[in-house]
């Protein structure tokens, strides 16, 4: 072998081994000198093509070079197996999507949101977003959003029917109602955009036309986390177990934002006893058989359910009563007490579900799996000692009891 040639081999040789070193030692090296990302910059490289999802028909305004691409797909470990991270689950999939409603000034609370959805559950699952807002969205906003994953991700409109206060609603009976509660420091008592959040939740969401195609969603909020793994898919097992309606946190209203909720409701059930499922869960809101309302609900910023139940006739017949009580804006009767209230009556007890395996919290409540075999599995990072489950305030009790599951603690 001639010298030239044993030198070149003694420096390829040396540079091979400098890379097997950086790669393990030093992950970003490792990183951006892998195949996947080295082919991704080549003009015949990876078949993946980028994200282009865009609200409308027109792209958003470019930033420069700015290429939406999938995530590398290294391997990691996750529950004690070897998984690819961005690689889809084995499986059936229900015909579902998130729904998050937010505002432009939101986006930094939704990315941590949406992270930790992707991280938790989505990156395997790919379900697709929906975002609604009273304002269009920004670019930044769109594009911020659509770097962080790779399913697919509309933003929508909401109509100005769907979001204001009505015209005929009495302005002057609603603004002293504002300020009544403003002196009784009643938390969003004074806020019209909080009362406008609360009546387009319970009541015309599901109308968006972005959400006509899809029928279960899983709703999610700006700034709550997900403290545990999900390797299973909730949309599917809300389909197959015939379940409707889907909770983590349950907890008592605030008596003085629904004063006359629970007679408006008695008032329609006199009048439409036809809707009252058999097998519902009354007990759960009610001590003595209806007559008055304990006040439990489940808290709806974490909710799974099907669009369907919304859409039915009971549900339309009911929040057009609620509707006409004027109740949104006299008072402030929120979505979680209404969609709590209708789940209760007019679906049997079986079609709700408490997911207690999904690790959850908005502040300040955090569920977390009561079952410890879980929480270790599925690397929760919650803290079970302070999970909000049998905390004074909460009604979890009521629906164990409901149900016959039995609590140690």
């Amino acid at each position: 072998m001639h010298t030239g040639t044993r030198y070149i081999l003694l420096v390829l040789g040396i540079v091979v081994a400098l890379h097997t070193l950086l790669s393990f030692t030093h992950e970003e090296y490792g990183r951006a000198t892998s195949l996947g990302n080295l082919a991704g910059h080549l003009p015949f490289g990876s078949s993946s093509s980028p994200i282009s999802i865009y609200h409308g028909s027109e792209p958003p305004e470019s930033h420069g070079d700015i290429d939406y691409v999938l995530p590398d797909t290294s391997t990691i470990g996750v529950g004690g197996y070897d998984i690819d991270p961005w690689q889809s689950a084995a499986g059936p999939r229900a015909n579902a999507s998130f729904v998050i409603l937010a505002r432009n000034s939101d986006l930094d609370q939704v990315i941590r949101s949406v992270r930790e959805v992707e991280e938790r559950f989505n990156r395997r699952f790919n379900y697709p977003y929906v975002f609604l807002n009273e304002v269009e969205f920004t670019n930044e906003f769109k594009q911020r959003i659509m770097v962080i994953t790779g399913a697919k991700v509309e933003f929508g409109l909401i109509p100005k029917e769907h979001w204001f206060q009505p015209d005929w609603i009495d302005e002057k009976k609603a603004s002293a109602a504002r300020d009544k509660m403003v002196k009784e420091n009643i938390i969003y008592g004074g806020s019209l955009p909080y009362r406008n959040m609360c009546r387009f939740n319970s009541g015309f969401f599901f109308k968006h036309p972005l959400l006509q195609k899809y029928r279960y969603y899983w709703r999610i909020e700006p700034d709550v986390h997900f403290h545990c793994d999900l390797p299973y898919d909730p949309f599917v097992y809300m389909q197959e177990h015939k379940k409707r309606y889907a909770f983590t946190i349950t907890m008592y209203e605030f008596e003085k934002t629904i004063p006359t909720l629970w007679w408006s409701v008695q008032k329609f059930v006199k009048k439409h006893p036809e809707y009252l499922a058999k097998g519902n869960a009354m007990d759960f809101q009610s001590e003595d058989g209806g007559h008055t309302y304990n006040k439990c609900h489940f808290w709806s910023n974490f909710e799974i359910a099907d669009m369907d139940f919304w859409r039915g006739e009971a549900y339309q017949a009911f929040f057009d009563h609620l509707e006409n009580e004027g109740g949104f804006y006299y008072e402030r009767w929120g979505d979680a007490p209404v969609h709590s209230i209708a789940a209760n009556l007019f679906l049997s007890k079986d079609e709700i579900h408490f997911f207690d395996d999904i690790g959850y919290e908005h502040n300040p409540y955090t569920h977390c799996p009561r079952d410890k075999k879980v929480w270790k599995e599925r690397r929760c990072s919650c803290n079970p000692s302070r999970s909000f489950d049998y905390d004074g305030y909460s009604c979890l009790r009521k629906w164990d009891k409901l149900v016959g599951y039995e609590h140690s603690g």
